[in-house]
């Protein structure tokens, strides 16, 4: 299993004008395979990574000579990439590879396990030296490679690490979430996590800035500190809602064997104009993709209820359904008289995380042998076989 670790570098203003230069010759040799990649499949040719990887390192001393200032990788691990991208492309996991813009893409470079040391909070990279890391390597196993990227203002590297696989231990609890924007994670158990909106909180900050920004002269030192200061603000919103997602998921991860959610149509409700802005600040396609991994990884499975299911509208008791119910009716209230809940108010995203744990089990088969838990506030214990 591999794994990697992000850590923040504190380089010197000479190792980062070096990691600037390297940056810009794997950005300059990518731009470079891709047009001639272009070119000979136009011409009827079929080029590979390798053969341009040759093509490239036949006139690099001639008409290239500044690649030589900075780490082989740097200019050897994009056609390895471009290979990968063009590949995926071909079988119709990914777009078309493009060109890498000098102020959009992001600066970054590879270094094999091979061209580069750790030491007690430092790394060793070639033709520059020791570069301080903020902290040490945390994971234990074989060192299979680094990406040193920048973000913002600062420069990270991302240590990737193979470990040996662990038996999971199985859980036998489940859990039914109701994701929304009011909040951002229903519990079946009663249990909820707000949405902190961190975007929406910073927006007077990023307004005013994104006016200094525009108000500056093309191309001045000025412009430039303006520019930073937007990357880092939106790099502040990032960690805090990376932060929020990574304790939630990990926390789920950790209790439940079985998670039931929703499958969302993410694509879709981005297309909303009014609310498409509080859906990207929510990130629900992250939670779903980091609880998927994470409770894979510990044993347990992701059940994906139909998007369809009214959730919301079902009594999770009786399953009386509110036809008439709208987004602004947050609490059910069950009208079927021979219901234990009837005319009992309910919390609309409690009852649709009960319902989306019921859908899951009877998904999977195991809801016949749960029936006992599932309109409490407790856990619903699973078969033996669970999890």
């Amino acid at each position: 299993m591999l794994k990697a670790h992000k850590i923040r570098l504190h380089p010197t203003p000479e190792q980062a004008v070096y990691f600037t230069k390297a940056a810009g010759t794997s950005r300059f040799v990518w731009n470079w395979a891709l047009a001639e990649w272009n070119r000979q499949y136009e011409a009827g040719e079929k080029p590979t990574a390798l053969k341009l990887k040759k093509q490239f390192n036949e006139i690099r001393r001639e008409q290239f000579p500044w690649t030589w200032q900075v780490t082989k990788n740097a200019s050897d691990q994009p056609f390895l990439d471009l290979g990968k991208a063009f590949t995926a492309f071909f079988e119709g996991r990914a777009r078309r590879p493009r060109f890498k813009s000098k102020k959009r893409s992001r600066p970054s470079f590879y270094l094999a396990n091979d061209q580069f040391e750790l030491g007690d909070h430092r790394i060793w990279v070639p033709k520059l030296g020791w570069v301080n890391m903020a902290e040490n390597l945390r994971l234990q196993g074989k060192v299979t490679g680094a990406r040193i990227t920048k973000t913002a203002d600062w420069w990270f590297v991302s240590i990737q690490v193979g470990l040996p696989e662990t038996i999971p231990v199985k859980k036998p609890a489940a859990c039914g979430i109701d994701v929304g924007l009011n909040r951002l994670a229903s519990l079946s158990t009663g249990e909820g996590v707000e949405n902190q909106a961190f975007l929406k909180t910073a927006l007077g900050k990023l307004r005013r800035a994104n006016k200094r920004l525009h108000r500056r002269k093309l191309g001045s030192k000025n412009r430039e500190k303006a520019r930073r200061q937007v990357a880092r603000l939106h790099y502040r919103i990032t960690c805090l809602r990376d932060d929020v997602l990574h304790k939630l998921t990990t926390q789920l991860a950790n209790c439940y064997g079985i998670v039931g959610i929703e499958d969302l149509n993410l694509k879709g409700l981005l297309k909303k104009r009014k609310l498409a802005r509080s859906f990207s600040d929510a990130a629900l396609g992250k939670l779903l993709s980091l609880l998927t991994s994470k409770v894979e990884q510990q044993g347990g499975q992701v059940i994906k209820v139909d998007r369809f299911f009214p959730s919301s509208k079902t009594c999770h008791c009786c399953g009386w359904k509110w036809e008439a119910m709208t987004l602004k009716d947050r609490v059910f209230v069950c009208q079927n008289p021979s219901c234990p809940y009837d005319q009992f108010p309910q919390d609309r995203d409690h009852n649709a995380g009960q319902n989306i744990l019921r859908e899951a089990l009877h998904l999977i088969g195991w809801v016949d042998q749960v029936v006992t838990g599932i309109g409490s506030d407790e856990d619903v214990n699973l078969p033996a076989d669970a999890g």
